[in-house]
C-alpha cells in the first residue's frame, strides 16, 4: 500500500509503509499501530505532556534492534514541541500530531520521566516498581502489590496500579509536586524495606540480577531524576504487543495477566472501563507527603 496522508490536529502526517508488520507474531501493522495510538491519545497524552520523551524505536519491528532516541532529530518538523535539557533538545509528547509523527518512525515504546520539564526535580507521583524474575511469576507480583496497597491504605495514601506491559507492575501515588526526588525516594525506600522485612522469601532489594534468584525485585531506586517508565497505554516491543495498562485493584485480586492487555485488546477495554489512570493525570488527587515524611525522618 502506498504512503497515507492524515490530518492530525491540523498537521499533515505521512504514514509511510502502513502495511509493514511491526509485531510479526500477531501481524500488527504500522497502520494498526497508528490507529491504536490515535484512539488512546486522549488518555495517554495527559500523562506524557511536558515530559521529556525517550522513544524506543524498532524500525524493523518488535524483536529486532532497538534505537533509544532522546534528541530531536534534525529532520523533525519545526512544529514538534521540544525542550532543552543538558546538551540537547528533547521531544515533548504534547499532542496527537507529535504522537503520530513519533509512531510513524516506529517508536513502539514511549518512556517518560517522573517530573515535568517546567518543574524539573519535583516528581508528580511516587512510583513503586515491582519487577518479577520472569513472566511466569505474575502471581507473585499480584501478591506483593496487594500487600503494598494495604500498607498505603494504612497511611491514607490513594494509589493506582498499572502493568508494565511486560512482566511487572507499577503502583502510582499522585502527589503534590512539592517534594524533591530525594524526599520522594524516602517513601519508596521506607515501604520497600518494610516489605522486604515482612516478605523476605518473596522480595529482594538487590539490583544485581544474579543475586535476586526467584524473588521479586522491589525497585525503589527507580524513582529518580531522568529515570523513566513506560507511559500509561504505551505499547511494548514484546512478542504479544503488550500495553502498559492501568488495572483495578479488584482485578489484581481476581487474577489478571499482563498478556490480557495488548494493542489488539486495549481499545475495547477503554470503552468498557474508561481511563483508570485519571486519578494520576486529572490533578484533583494530589496528596501531601508532609506527615509521612516527618514520621520516616523521626524514626
Amino acid at each position: 500500500m502506498p504512503d497515507l496522508l492524515r490530518l492530525v490536529d491540523g498537521r499533515e502526517i505521512r504514514l509511510t509503509n502502513p502495511d509493514k508488520v511491526l509485531w510479526p507474531d500477531l501481524g500488527v501493522t504500522k497502520g494498526d499501530y497508528m490507529h491504536y495510538l490515535m484512539t488512546v491519545a486522549p488518555y495517554l497524552l495527559p500523562y506524557t505532556r511536558d515530559r521529556l520523551l525517550m522513544a524506543w524505536r524498532y524500525p524493523d519491528g518488535a524483536g529486532t534492534e532497538r534505537i533509544e532516541e532522546k534528541a530531536v532529530p534534525e529532520y523533525a518538523p519545526a512544529w514538534v514541541p521540544r525542550a532543552f535539557y543538558k546538551d540537547k533538545d528533547w521531544v515533548l509528547l504534547n499532542d496527537a500530531a507529535t504522537l503520530a509523527w513519533v509512531a510513524n518512525r516506529a517508536a513502539l515504546e514511549l518512556h517518560v520521566p517522573f517530573d515535568r520539564h517546567d518543574r524539573p526535580g519535583y516528581p508528580t507521583e511516587v512510583v513503586f516498581d515491582l519487577d518479577p524474575p520472569d513472566d511466569a511469576h505474575f502471581d507473585l507480583v499480584r501478591e506483593v502489590a496487594l500487600r503494598v496497597k494495604t500498607v498505603l491504605d494504612s497511611l491514607a495514601l490513594r494509589s493506582v496500579a498499572k502493568t508494565s506491559g511486560a512482566t511487572g507492575l507499577q503502583i502510582y501515588l499522585p502527589i503534590e509536586p512539592a517534594y524533591t526526588f530525594a524526599e520522594a525516594r524516602q517513601l519508596t525506600e521506607f515501604v520497600a524495606r518494610y516489605m522486604a522485612e515482612v516478605m523476605p522469601d518473596r522480595i529482594t532489594l538487590h539490583r544485581v540480577v544474579s543475586r535476586r534468584g526467584s524473588k521479586l525485585y522491589f525497585d525503589y531506586p527507580q524513582l529518580w531524576k531522568m529515570r523513566t517508565m513506560p507511559a500509561p497505554y504505551s505499547a511494548r516491543a514484546n512478542a504479544w504487543a503488550g500495553v502498559s495498562a492501568p488495572v483495578r485493584w479488584a482485578e489484581l485480586e481476581r487474577g489478571v495477566s499482563p498478556r490480557d492487555f495488548t494493542v489488539a485488546t486495549m481499545i475495547s477495554r477503554l470503552q468498557a472501563v474508561g481511563d483508570l489512570f485519571h486519578p494520576i493525570t486529572d490533578g484533583a488527587h494530589r496528596q501531601s507527603l508532609r506527615e509521612i515524611l516527618a514520621f520516616i525522618r523521626g524514626r
